[in-house]
């Protein structure tokens, strides 16, 4: 019987050896992870390099708003809301839009509102809208 409390024992006595060792390495690595959790953040920085792509666009831009000043300027100067370019346009209305005013007796001139109204009600809103939208392009209506 003592042979055996002896072996038991040496047994139990290795088991909380192993456990012990064990424990010692799980503590090892414990502070190991706890020393880079917790460890100083280096300071980043960095710099930011401009490509020569960056610097077309960017004098592309500077010359795209040196011409809008100067043709705002131009377009203040003669007193007229829009610059000459755009006052040349041709002011012209499409066909289908000239028929359906003639069928209705309005002349390409200048168009009453009222009229114009009456001569529309059979088309959709988004028609009237076009219809509308070309008269003013061409300057038949205010």
């Amino acid at each position: 019987m003592e042979v055996m409390e002896t072996r038991v024992g040496t047994e139990l006595a290795e088991r909380l050896e192993a456990a012990a060792t064990l424990l010692e390495k799980t503590l090892g690595w414990l502070e190991e992870r706890q020393r880079f959790l917790s460890g100083e953040v280096e300071k980043i920085s960095a710099t930011v390099e401009t490509s020569r792509r960056e610097e077309e666009l960017a004098a592309s831009l500077e010359e795209a708003r040196r011409e809008l000043v100067q043709l705002r300027a131009a377009g203040a100067g003669s007193g007229a809301a829009f610059p000459r370019a755009v006052e040349t346009l041709r002011r012209t209305l499409p066909s289908a839009t000239s028929e359906m005013l003639a069928k209705h007796g309005l002349q390409e001139g200048a168009v009453d509102v009222r009229t114009l109204d009456a001569a529309l009600v059979g088309l959709s809103l988004e028609q009237r809208i076009a219809v509308k939208s070309q008269l003013r392009r061409a300057g038949a209506m205010a």
